[in-house]
Protein backbone atom coordinates (compact mmCIF):
# COMPACT_ATOMS: atom_id res chain seq x y z
CA UNK A 1 0.00 0.00 0.00
CA UNK A 2 1.25 3.55 -0.59
CA UNK A 3 -1.63 5.62 0.07
CA UNK A 4 -2.50 5.09 3.34
CA UNK A 5 1.00 3.55 4.56
CA UNK A 6 1.53 6.64 7.13
CA UNK A 7 -1.94 8.64 8.05
CA UNK A 8 -1.68 11.66 10.28
CA UNK A 9 -4.11 12.56 12.25
CA UNK A 10 -5.32 15.99 13.82
CA UNK A 11 -8.89 17.56 15.97
CA UNK A 12 -8.56 20.85 14.05
CA UNK A 13 -6.19 22.13 11.48
CA UNK A 14 -7.10 25.16 9.37
CA UNK A 15 -6.96 23.26 6.27
CA UNK A 16 -6.08 19.30 5.65
CA UNK A 17 -4.39 20.70 2.38
CA UNK A 18 -2.48 23.62 4.19
CA UNK A 19 -1.08 20.93 6.62
CA UNK A 20 0.37 18.75 3.73
CA UNK A 21 2.11 21.49 1.71
CA UNK A 22 3.53 22.67 4.96
CA UNK A 23 4.58 19.06 5.75
CA UNK A 24 5.97 18.78 2.25
CA UNK A 25 8.49 22.13 2.60
CA UNK A 26 9.44 21.09 6.08
CA UNK A 27 10.44 17.22 5.84
CA UNK A 28 9.41 15.74 2.99
CA UNK A 29 6.93 13.28 4.04
CA UNK A 30 6.83 9.50 2.02
CA UNK A 31 4.30 9.23 -1.25
CA UNK A 32 0.95 8.53 0.17
CA UNK A 33 0.65 9.80 3.58
CA UNK A 34 -2.78 10.97 4.44
CA UNK A 35 -3.66 14.31 6.64
CA UNK A 36 -6.96 13.66 7.92
CA UNK A 37 -9.09 16.42 10.93
CA UNK A 38 -12.34 16.45 12.37
CA UNK A 39 -12.76 19.85 11.79
CA UNK A 40 -11.08 22.59 9.48
CA UNK A 41 -11.12 26.15 10.52
CA UNK A 42 -10.58 27.66 6.68
CA UNK A 43 -11.85 24.45 5.03
CA UNK A 44 -11.08 25.26 0.88
CA UNK A 45 -12.89 24.35 -1.70
CA UNK A 46 -12.08 25.46 -5.57
CA UNK A 47 -11.74 28.53 -6.90
CA UNK A 48 -11.27 30.00 -3.17
CA UNK A 49 -14.62 28.46 -2.18
CA UNK A 50 -15.49 27.54 1.42
CA UNK A 51 -16.21 24.01 2.61
CA UNK A 52 -18.73 24.02 4.95
CA UNK A 53 -18.24 21.05 7.25
CA UNK A 54 -19.68 20.44 11.12
CA UNK A 55 -16.71 19.13 14.10
CA UNK A 56 -16.70 15.45 13.56
CA UNK A 57 -19.54 14.92 10.98
CA UNK A 58 -17.84 14.14 7.86
CA UNK A 59 -14.64 13.01 6.04
CA UNK A 60 -11.59 15.69 5.77
CA UNK A 61 -8.34 14.67 4.03
CA UNK A 62 -5.79 15.36 2.32
CA UNK A 63 -2.95 12.81 0.37
CA UNK A 64 1.04 14.35 -0.11
CA UNK A 65 1.45 12.72 -3.80
CA UNK A 66 5.05 12.27 -5.68
CA UNK A 67 3.67 10.88 -9.03
CA UNK A 68 7.10 11.08 -10.95
CA UNK A 69 5.92 9.56 -13.94
CA UNK A 70 3.69 12.38 -14.42
CA UNK A 71 4.60 15.73 -15.86
CA UNK A 72 3.36 18.64 -15.09
CA UNK A 73 1.00 19.26 -18.72
CA UNK A 74 -0.58 15.63 -17.60
CA UNK A 75 -1.65 16.47 -14.10
CA UNK A 76 -5.22 15.50 -15.21
CA UNK A 77 -4.51 12.27 -14.14
CA UNK A 78 -4.31 12.94 -10.62
CA UNK A 79 -8.32 14.72 -10.74
CA UNK A 80 -9.08 11.71 -12.48
CA UNK A 81 -7.55 9.21 -10.25
CA UNK A 82 -8.84 10.85 -7.18
CA UNK A 83 -12.19 11.55 -8.60
CA UNK A 84 -12.60 8.21 -9.34
CA UNK A 85 -11.61 6.81 -5.89
CA UNK A 86 -14.36 8.94 -4.41
CA UNK A 87 -17.21 7.37 -6.56
CA UNK A 88 -16.17 3.81 -5.87
CA UNK A 89 -16.30 4.66 -2.38
CA UNK A 90 -19.91 6.47 -2.57
CA UNK A 91 -20.85 3.97 -4.46
CA UNK A 92 -21.06 1.27 -2.32
CA UNK A 93 -23.70 3.35 -0.07
CA UNK A 94 -25.42 5.36 -2.68
CA UNK A 95 -26.79 5.49 -6.47
CA UNK A 96 -26.78 7.89 -8.91
CA UNK A 97 -22.68 8.49 -8.60
CA UNK A 98 -21.27 11.24 -10.90
CA UNK A 99 -18.26 13.32 -11.54
CA UNK A 100 -19.42 16.89 -11.95
CA UNK A 101 -16.38 18.49 -13.77
CA UNK A 102 -13.90 18.67 -13.17
CA UNK A 103 -14.02 17.01 -9.76
CA UNK A 104 -16.93 17.57 -7.74
CA UNK A 105 -18.38 14.72 -6.98
CA UNK A 106 -22.84 14.38 -7.50
CA UNK A 107 -25.40 11.91 -5.89
CA UNK A 108 -28.38 13.17 -8.95
CA UNK A 109 -28.08 16.52 -8.83
CA UNK A 110 -26.31 17.33 -5.46
CA UNK A 111 -23.47 17.54 -4.21
CA UNK A 112 -21.56 14.62 -1.49
CA UNK A 113 -17.80 15.42 -1.85
CA UNK A 114 -15.71 18.47 -3.31
CA UNK A 115 -11.70 17.79 -4.26
CA UNK A 116 -9.47 20.26 -4.24
CA UNK A 117 -6.22 19.14 -6.14
CA UNK A 118 -2.90 21.39 -5.85
CA UNK A 119 0.48 20.79 -7.38
CA UNK A 120 4.24 21.74 -6.61
CA UNK A 121 5.88 22.26 -10.22
CA UNK A 122 9.53 23.04 -10.48
CA UNK A 123 10.66 24.03 -14.38
CA UNK A 124 9.40 20.98 -16.06
CA UNK A 125 8.46 18.76 -13.44
CA UNK A 126 5.80 17.96 -10.91
CA UNK A 127 7.47 18.02 -7.81
CA UNK A 128 4.41 17.03 -5.67
CA UNK A 129 0.87 17.00 -5.34
CA UNK A 130 -2.02 17.18 -2.41
CA UNK A 131 -5.14 16.19 -3.14
CA UNK A 132 -7.68 17.25 -0.73
CA UNK A 133 -11.34 15.67 -0.04
CA UNK A 134 -14.05 17.12 1.52
CA UNK A 135 -16.86 14.03 1.70
CA UNK A 136 -20.21 14.66 4.06
CA UNK A 137 -21.39 11.52 5.65
CA UNK A 138 -23.09 12.21 8.63
CA UNK A 139 -23.74 16.54 8.33
CA UNK A 140 -27.86 16.37 8.04
CA UNK A 141 -28.19 20.30 8.01
CA UNK A 142 -26.40 22.78 5.85
CA UNK A 143 -26.07 26.52 6.15
CA UNK A 144 -23.60 27.78 4.55
CA UNK A 145 -23.80 29.23 1.04
CA UNK A 146 -23.69 26.07 -1.64
CA UNK A 147 -27.26 25.53 -3.16
CA UNK A 148 -27.23 21.47 -3.61
CA UNK A 149 -25.47 19.41 -0.53
CA UNK A 150 -26.24 16.00 0.41
CA UNK A 151 -24.66 13.64 2.54
CA UNK A 152 -24.33 9.85 2.94
CA UNK A 153 -26.63 9.83 6.68
CA UNK A 154 -29.39 11.87 4.65
CA UNK A 155 -29.02 9.43 1.36
CA UNK A 156 -28.94 6.57 3.38
CA UNK A 157 -30.86 7.33 6.60
CA UNK A 158 -28.02 6.17 9.33
CA UNK A 159 -25.06 7.35 10.83
CA UNK A 160 -21.68 6.01 9.34
CA UNK A 161 -18.73 4.99 11.55
CA UNK A 162 -16.32 7.62 10.23
CA UNK A 163 -13.06 6.02 10.84
CA UNK A 164 -14.46 2.77 8.67
CA UNK A 165 -15.27 5.52 5.71
CA UNK A 166 -12.00 6.96 5.81
CA UNK A 167 -10.38 3.14 5.81
CA UNK A 168 -12.70 2.57 2.58
CA UNK A 169 -11.70 5.45 0.72
CA UNK A 170 -8.07 5.19 1.18
CA UNK A 171 -8.04 1.85 0.10
CA UNK A 172 -10.38 3.03 -2.97
CA UNK A 173 -7.39 5.54 -3.11
CA UNK A 174 -4.64 3.09 -3.44
CA UNK A 175 -6.21 0.70 -5.78
CA UNK A 176 -6.59 3.81 -8.24
CA UNK A 177 -3.47 5.32 -8.06
CA UNK A 178 -1.71 2.19 -8.49
CA UNK A 179 -3.48 2.95 -12.32
CA UNK A 180 -1.23 6.14 -12.44
CA UNK A 181 2.07 4.73 -11.43
CA UNK A 182 1.18 1.38 -13.35
CA UNK A 183 0.26 3.36 -16.43
CA UNK A 184 -3.22 2.61 -16.95
CA UNK A 185 -3.92 6.31 -17.80
CA UNK A 186 -6.34 4.68 -20.90
CA UNK A 187 -8.35 3.18 -18.44
CA UNK A 188 -8.72 5.73 -16.08
CA UNK A 189 -9.93 8.60 -18.92
CA UNK A 190 -12.32 5.53 -19.92
CA UNK A 191 -14.12 5.20 -16.71
CA UNK A 192 -13.21 8.99 -16.01
CA UNK A 193 -15.97 9.55 -19.12
CA UNK A 194 -18.13 7.05 -18.36
CA UNK A 195 -18.58 8.72 -14.91
CA UNK A 196 -19.15 12.27 -16.39
CA UNK A 197 -22.23 14.03 -14.90
CA UNK A 198 -24.40 14.89 -17.94
CA UNK A 199 -22.35 13.76 -20.49
CA UNK A 200 -23.93 12.73 -23.66
CA UNK A 201 -27.26 14.54 -22.75
CA UNK A 202 -28.98 18.17 -23.54
CA UNK A 203 -28.78 20.74 -20.70
CA UNK A 204 -28.70 24.56 -20.02
CA UNK A 205 -25.29 25.90 -19.15
CA UNK A 206 -23.79 29.52 -19.35
CA UNK A 207 -20.72 31.38 -20.14
CA UNK A 208 -19.53 34.66 -20.75
CA UNK A 209 -22.28 34.82 -23.35
CA UNK A 210 -25.19 33.85 -21.42
CA UNK A 211 -27.04 30.92 -21.28
CA UNK A 212 -27.15 28.32 -24.42
CA UNK A 213 -28.00 24.83 -24.19
CA UNK A 214 -25.00 22.51 -24.64
CA UNK A 215 -23.99 18.96 -24.55
CA UNK A 216 -20.76 17.90 -22.84
CA UNK A 217 -18.90 15.59 -25.37
CA UNK A 218 -15.45 14.73 -23.44
CA UNK A 219 -12.70 15.95 -21.06
CA UNK A 220 -9.23 16.66 -23.04
CA UNK A 221 -6.08 14.91 -20.91
CA UNK A 222 -5.08 18.74 -20.20
CA UNK A 223 -8.55 19.13 -17.85
CA UNK A 224 -10.49 21.18 -20.73
CA UNK A 225 -13.83 20.42 -20.92
CA UNK A 226 -15.37 20.06 -24.67
CA UNK A 227 -19.01 20.83 -25.21
CA UNK A 228 -21.17 20.47 -28.37
CA UNK A 229 -23.25 23.44 -28.78
CA UNK A 230 -27.09 23.12 -30.44
CA UNK A 231 -25.25 24.81 -33.60
CA UNK A 232 -22.76 22.40 -33.95
CA UNK A 233 -20.29 24.03 -32.70
CA UNK A 234 -17.89 22.44 -30.73
CA UNK A 235 -16.54 24.36 -27.45
CA UNK A 236 -13.34 24.34 -25.01
CA UNK A 237 -13.64 25.61 -21.61
CA UNK A 238 -11.50 25.85 -18.73
CA UNK A 239 -12.40 25.53 -15.05
CA UNK A 240 -14.83 28.40 -13.97
CA UNK A 241 -15.76 29.49 -17.92
CA UNK A 242 -18.76 27.87 -18.13
CA UNK A 243 -21.12 27.36 -15.06
CA UNK A 244 -23.81 24.11 -15.38
CA UNK A 245 -27.25 25.35 -14.60
CA UNK A 246 -28.62 22.60 -11.94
Amino acid sequence: MTIGSTVIRYDRVSSTNSVASALMREEKPEDGTVITASFQDSGRGQAGNIWESEPGKNLLMSIILYPAAVKPEEQFVISQFVSLAVCDLVGRYASEVAVKWPNDIYCGNRKIAGILIEHSIIGSRLAGSVAGIGLNVNQLVFTGGAPNPISLAILTGSNHDLARITRELTEWLDTRYRMVTGGEWMRLADEYHRALFRRGEWHSYTDSNGIFRGMIESVRNDGMLMMRREDGTVMEYAFKEVDYIL
